[in-house]
Order: structure tokens, then C-alpha cells, then sequence
């Protein structure tokens, strides 16, 4: 079909590809409608006259108000539909679904890394962590110089610089402090480091010492330290992590993967560079395969907190109780005074790219975000980096900026990323693999080398979604067991550590 209309009752329907002006086109259970002009592929199109002011309804839920009057056959983006003011109220009906049952032939087990404290890995690095920005760059001389030495030892993963760009000329207490701290301390103890290395400069905030007392990861993991200004420089603080980083390859080399239960994955979903067909492909793909995870007993975390703003009645519905919705729209109201603060709105979040793609208001891109979340039950809501609770599907408070928000998911323990994109994404997540999908074909043939899946056979050959979602499962775990994704085979993931910064720099 080359209109699609996502449930009974919307107002516009969605072009599978470009059409021309003019042309009239088929509309399942609506008849045909002559399109008014050129209408792009992913782009939505009015099915029925609306008056200035109407609310416009696209998946069965309000995605924004008409600033004029449009004529069916018209096209409806950024020049005739808006916010409306009352956006986080316009909320239809909910109701959801509980999770699939357990198809019998489902696989339940991957091969991981157990760690000394139960947990499991997908991966085993070695992490170079700093304690502030000024030690970045040993600690990334350090991870070149000994990442092709790791490469060639069985069992060993590589070597990751876990750098940021704070760490002092801050204040040693309050909320940028305490969000800096929980997420160092959630990469040190990641179950995908099997080694750290923490370097300091020797006079920041931030402490080699204190976070150290804090971490307390020598007894689940080997762990070695030193400041830059005590080895008296650079050069001799590079040379003393590449022996370090060294002898912890050693012991860890013939580290061997084990088979353990799946429930021993906790998954980040996370969307970025959206297009028009992530809410139709992709992500409800992703939807499933984040459901049968959770059936099984594993956890699967939603963020990015101002890409579910109008959507978030939805997640609501689905929690498992009061107190877990209370505190999700805790985090929307936040958002709210936090963007007003600072002279904006959530509605400033589609990005120009999302709406080339078709997305018109933060509405729309945020109730084709959640679909990532599947209709499993909500049973948490945890602030940015805390650990993740389990089992379950879980909200995290994340920006909708894809480094700070995985950040956070990895802090919390994610040992595993699903990123859908439509645009294009050359995203990575060094020391947890990620694993992208493509929402359109056209986006997985331009940038095969960064694809891991394209999701587009569900609307272009008709895949159902139950299986597209079996696929991303099966894709998942065979990730989850060492096999390496598009971005892994590329070397990308070592420069999207970005810590959420809050707080006064000072």
C-alpha cells in the first residue's frame, strides 16, 4: 500500500514512498484520496477536511492541532499542524496489553561472563575510568596503545577509555555531584569490565581517593590507580597505564563465556534520528522483542524522558502501580519547569532531521517512541544512572540526547542496546554492544556498514510484526553471546560516554 493508515479513526495517512501531486491513491477502509501536491515518503497526508483548530489523530492518540484549515489530499507537517496548547492532558483512551506468551521453541539461554557477584556480562573489557576531564587524555593514549594487544588475547573484548568532561571545578556535594559519582561508579562496576584502571590528575574535586572509597569494586573486579601529577607527567603516567592495562589483559586472557539464562539481559532501548517509519517498523519491532525479553524474566529499560512528553499516559496506564505512575509523571512535570527554565519547550525536541523525515510534533515522535516498550507492564521509575531493578520493564530519566541517555542506561546496568534509527546513526556504546535497526530500506542500503537489521520488510513485504520481532530477539541474544555488531566491527562507542551534567560549574 502506498498510504497507510495506523488505526481506525486517524485523520492522515502515511506514505510508504514518495507520490507524486495529483495522483489518487488507495486508502484501506477510507477509499482514495487525490493528493493536493507532492507528498514525501514518510510524510503524512490529510484523509477528511479539518478546520483551523481541530485535533489531529494519528496511532489512534492526538499528535497535534491544525494552524489552518486542510483540505483531504493535503499534505500535514510543520506549516499546518502544531502543538496544542493543552498537550500534556490530550490523552485518549490508554488501555494496554499484557506481554505475549512464550512461543515454545523461544531460546532462554545466551552465552555470558559471570562475574564474581552474580551478574552477567556481555562482553569483557578492560575500562581506563577518570576521575576528571584533565586525565582524559592519558587514559585515551593509554586504551590506543594497548586496544590491538587486547584484540589478540582469547576472552578479552579490548580496551575502553571511560572519559567525561567534568569531574572538577564543581561543588563535592548536590545533585551534579551525586549524578557524577552514580555514574562512575555504575561503569566501574559494570558487569562488561572484567578490569579498571582509574586515572587521576592528583588535584581535582574529584578525587582518585575518594572515588575509589566509593566504588568499591576491588572485590568484584581487579582494580588498579594512580594520579597523573605523582608519575610527575604525561608521558610517564601513559607508560604506567599501558603496564597496568597490560597485566590485567594477562589475567584476564582465556576468560571463557558460560551459558546462562536470559534473564540475565537487561536491554536499553533507545531510538535516534527518527524518521516517519520508526513508529510503523522499527521500534514496534523492538516492542516485541522487549516484550518476550520481559516474559522471560529479563529487563528491558525505556528513557529519553522528553521523547515520551504526550505519550506518557500511555506508560500510566501500564504501571503496576500508583506509586510508579506518580512518579513517572513526576519526571514529565519536571521536564516541563526545567525546559521553562530555560527558555524553551519539549516541543523544541523533533530535530530538523526527524522532520524531513516526516515527524511533525514532539506528540507524534514520542507515541512512536514508546512503542519501543512493547505493552509489557511498568513496575519502575529510576532517576538518571541509578542501578535498574529486576525484572521488568523499568523507565529511566534520560535527555532524548542519545549519548547522555545511553550513558545513564549503562550506569544503571544495561548490558545491551537496541538503537532504531531512520535517518542514519553511527552511534556505539563501548563496553555494551549496540545493536541498530533500520526503520526504512532505503536507509539500510545507504548505510549497510552501520545497519545490523532493517525492519522495513514489515511494511514493504508485508513481514508480520510478531515475527520481525522474533528476528530482533534472536538478534539480540546472538549479540548478547559475542557475536559483534556494525558499530563494533567499526570501532565506534569510545567517545559516547557523556555523563548527564547538572549542576553549577563553578
Amino acid at each position: 500500500m502506498s498510504l497507510l493508515v495506523l488505526h481506525e479513526g486517524d485523520d492522515v495517512a502515511v506514505a510508504t514512498r514518495a507520490l507524486p501531486g495529483g495522483a489518487s491513491v488507495p486508502v484501506p477502509g477510507a477509499g482514495e484520496v487525490t493528493l493536493r501536491g507532492d507528498l514525501p515518503a514518510g510524510h503524512k497526508v490529510a484523509l477528511r477536511d479539518l478546520p483551523a483548530g481541530a485535533l489531529v489523530r494519528k496511532y489512534g492518540q492526538v499528535i497535534g492541532r491544525t494552524l489552518t484549515a486542510v483540505s483531504a489530499g493535503e499534505h500535514v507537517h510543520l506549516h499546518n499542524l502544531g502543538m496544542p496548547a493543552d498537550a500534556p492532558v490530550r490523552a485518549a483512551e490508554a488501555g494496554w496489553r499484557s506481554a505475549p506468551r512464550l512461543p515454545g521453541d523461544l531460546r532462554r539461554t545466551f552465552h555470558g561472563y559471570r562475574r564474581p557477584d552474580g551478574r552477567v556480562g556481555t562482553r569483557n573489557y578492560v575500562g581506563v575510568l577518570t576521575t576528571v576531564n584533565c586525565s582524559a587524555t592519558v587514559a585515551r593514549k593509554v586504551a590506543r596503545l594497548t586496544e590491538e594487544l587486547a584484540e589478540d588475547v582469547d576472552g578479552v573484548d579490548g580496551v575502553v577509555a571511560l572519559t567525561h568532561g567534568t569531574g572538577c571545578g564543581m561543588a563535592d556535594r548536590g545533585q551534579g555531584w551525586e549524578l557524577l559519582r552514580r555514574t562512575l561508579a555504575g561503569y566501574a562496576r559494570h558487569p562488561n569490565i572484567g578490569g579498571l584502571v582509574v586515572v587521576g590528575l592528583g588535584c581535582e574535586v574529584n578525587t582518585v581517593a575518594g572515588l575509589m572509597r566509593d566504588l568499591g569494586v576491588a572485590e568484584q573486579v581487579p582494580v588498579a590507580s594512580y594520579t597523573i601529577q605523582e608519575l610527575g607527567g604525561t608521558a610517564s603516567a601513559v607508560r604506567r597505564g599501558v603496564e597496568l592495562v597490560g597485566d590485567l589483559v594477562g589475567d584476564l586472557a582465556g576468560a571463557a563465556r558460560t551459558e546462562v539464562d536470559v534473564a540475565e539481559l537487561v536491554l536499553g532501548l533507545q531510538c535516534g534520528g527518527s524518521d516517519g517509519w520508526s513508529g510503523l517498523t522499527a521500534n514496534p519491532a523492538l516492542g516485541v522483542a522487549s516484550d518476550l525479553l520481559v516474559a522471560a524474566g529479563a529487563t528491558s529499560v525505556l528513557g529519553e524522558t522528553p521523547e515520551v512528553y504526550g505519550a506518557e499516559h500511555l506508560l500510566a496506564a501500564r504501571a503496576a502501580g500508583a506509586a510508579v505512575a506518580d512518579a513517572l509523571l513526576a519526571r514529565i512535570h519536571w521536564w516541563e519547569e526545567y525546559t521553562r527554565q530555560q527558555g524553551t519547550t519539549l516541543d523544541a525536541n523533533p530535530s530538523p532531521g526527524n522532520k524531513a523525515g516526516g515527524i511533525t510534533t514532539i506528540l507524534e515522535k514520542s507515541l512512536g517512541a514508546v512503542a519501543k516498550a512493547g505493552h509489557s507492564p511498568l513496575v519502575a521509575v529510576r532517576e538518571y544512572g541509578e542501578q535498574i531493578p529486576r525484572p521488568g520493564l523499568v523507565f529511566m530519566d534520560t535527555p532524548g540526547y542519545d549519548p547522555v541517555s545511553v550513558t545513564g542506561m549503562v550506569a544503571g546496568g544495561a548490558n545491551l542496546i537496541c538503537f532504531t534509527t531512520g535517518r542514519g546513526s553511527v552511534f556505539g556504546s563501548r563496553p555494551v554492544p549496540t545493536v541498530k535497526l533500520a526503520t526504512n530500506a532505503e536507509l539500510a542500503a545507504r548505510m549497510a556498514g552501520d545497519v545490523d537489521l532493517d525492519c522495513s520488510a514489515v511494511v514493504e513485504q508485508g513481514v508480520p510484526m510478531a515475527e520481525m520481532g522474533r528476528r530482533v530477539y534472536d538478534l539480540l541474544l546472538d549479540v548478547a553471546s559475542g557475536r559483534r555488531t556494525a558499530s563494533e566491527e567499526l570501532g565506534l562507542g569510545g567517545e559516547e560516554i557523556v555523563p548527564w551534567q547538572l549542576g553549577a560549574v563553578l
